[in-house]
């Protein structure tokens, strides 16, 4: 599995230029393959269906078993990070105990009948691999029994007070069932661990849900609610989410129920993600950005990846120029009181200036914190992710999101990649892991 420590080390291609080239991935070649309609009987879950066999405790994908007719609520699948935390998975990550945020992914034999472009759970995939064996954000997903999760967290608690997780995330998808099995996945879960010893986010399907949704899931327990914007405007949005790739989200219900979220869960407990490297511009990207923090809310940010199997997986990934620009941007947008207006862009849209003094710039480059994975707030502080999803947009050779303090010879390079070196530094391609 991708994000678990590995032997060899080799450097991302892509990295930092992408194969055009290029320092940022530029719409004209960004651009998602058609998808294919797989064969009749294979649609819905369709050969999950007709073997049938029972769930049985948990399922690990790709383990040359058929798989079994899962569902949730019954049935959820964990993050690969997740389950080894749980210790329902052996191995261990990469300069990181796994994670501090549990992250819950509804399933069905069916599948999520969305189908963005660079998603791995897409429903193109259908006729390829079944729902529960697809990779989503370069990880496994294994399925294990809701009640068995909680209680292991509940035992935690109980048996010594903690845990390791700061915060538990439910991820809808586009399915049918997706908003009354939310409901019941929360519920089995707030009957075992208390709100108050481990926070609860919700990632949302818009597409499924109204108003008295969002409201309901304030009212059961939890405190943040994001949307997954991941396209930064809304041509990007059609393209790769909506009629372009024959998937049925589109922008402005996005919006209302972003909005709806604002309204319910207040200043601060709601957010949206933004991938940055599908074809929008930085200043687009940042734009969004200041939108969203106007409203008073946060943005998470993922970097690109051409994740196996999407439509988009012949494309690079995002340059680390790029990626570094936007994060530091954002970071100071989100949290230094800089705003959009203030920062300056090249005839390419990159940007050229942050909008601080030197100095300032400096020591928010210094402190790291913008470099780290982005997300939902852990128990650290308001700009530390407990959401920090390890190696989940890139390769740990070339990480994009840090889901650890980045220092040493990984700030240097961060400082190569932003071409902000020190005077008399240099950073040695893989000097990062001469440890290993």
């Amino acid at each position: 599995m991708s994000c678990v420590k590995t032997d060899g080390v080799q450097t991302d291609k892509n990295s930092p230029k992408n194969n055009m080239g290029m320092d940022f991935n530029s719409p004209d070649i960004m651009q998602p393959r058609k998808p294919v309609m797989p064969p009749k009987e294979l649609r819905n879950g369709g050969r999950v269906k007709s073997n049938a066999v029972a769930p049985s405790g948990v399922y690990l994908p790709n383990n040359n078993i058929q798989t079994p007719q899962m569902t949730s609520p019954e049935y959820v699948q964990l993050s690969t990070a997740a389950a080894l935390t749980l210790g329902l998975m052996p191995g261990d990550m990469y300069n990181c105990s796994c994670t501090r945020c549990l992250n819950l992914l509804l399933t069905y034999p069916e599948g999520c009948r969305a189908n963005c472009a660079y998603c791995g759970l897409a429903r193109h995939r259908e006729g390829e691999r079944d729902y529960a064996d697809r990779n989503f954000i370069r990880v496994d997903w294994p399925a294990v029994p809701m009640a068995q999760v909680a209680e292991i967290v509940a035992g935690q608690i109980k048996e010594d007070g903690d845990t390791p997780f700061h915060r538990m995330c439910i991820s809808m998808i586009t399915h049918p069932r997706s908003d009354a099995d939310t409901f019941a996945v929360l519920k089995t879960w707030t009957d075992h661990v208390s709100p108050d010893d481990v926070m609860i986010s919700i990632l949302s399907n818009p597409t499924t849900m109204t108003r008295d949704d969002v409201a309901q899931l304030r009212d059961m327990g939890s405190d943040i609610f994001t949307v997954s914007l991941d396209a930064a405007t809304p041509e990007l949005f059609d393209r790769t989410r909506g009629k372009g790739v024959q998937s049925p989200h589109t922008w402005k219900k996005y919006w209302e129920i972003l909005e709806d979220a604002r309204d319910i869960f207040g200043p601060k407990k709601f957010g949206a993600h933004i991938i940055i490297g599908m074809g929008e511009t930085e200043y687009e990207a940042l734009h969004l950005v200041q939108q969203i923090v106007d409203m008073g809310g946060h943005s998470h940010m993922f970097c690109f990846f051409p994740e196996k199997g999407s439509l988009m997986d012949h494309l690079p990934a995002t340059p680390r120029d790029q990626w570094r620009r936007v994060q530091l941007a954002r970071y100071m947008i989100d949290y230094c009181g800089v705003r959009v207006e203030q920062m300056k862009f090249d005839s390419e849209s990159r940007v050229t200036d942050f909008g601080l003094p030197k100095a300032e710039v400096e020591m928010t480059v210094e402190s790291g914190i913008a470099f780290r994975t982005s997300g939902c707030p852990g128990k650290f502080a308001e700009d530390i992710s407990a959401c920090d999803r390890p190696y989940g947009d890139s390769p740990v050779s070339d990480i994009a999101s840090y889901p650890f303090q980045p220092e040493g010879a990984h700030m240097r390079k961060i400082r190569k990649q932003l071409d902000m070196e020190k005077p008399g530094e240099s950073y040695a391609p893989g000097e990062e892991f001469e440890d290993l």
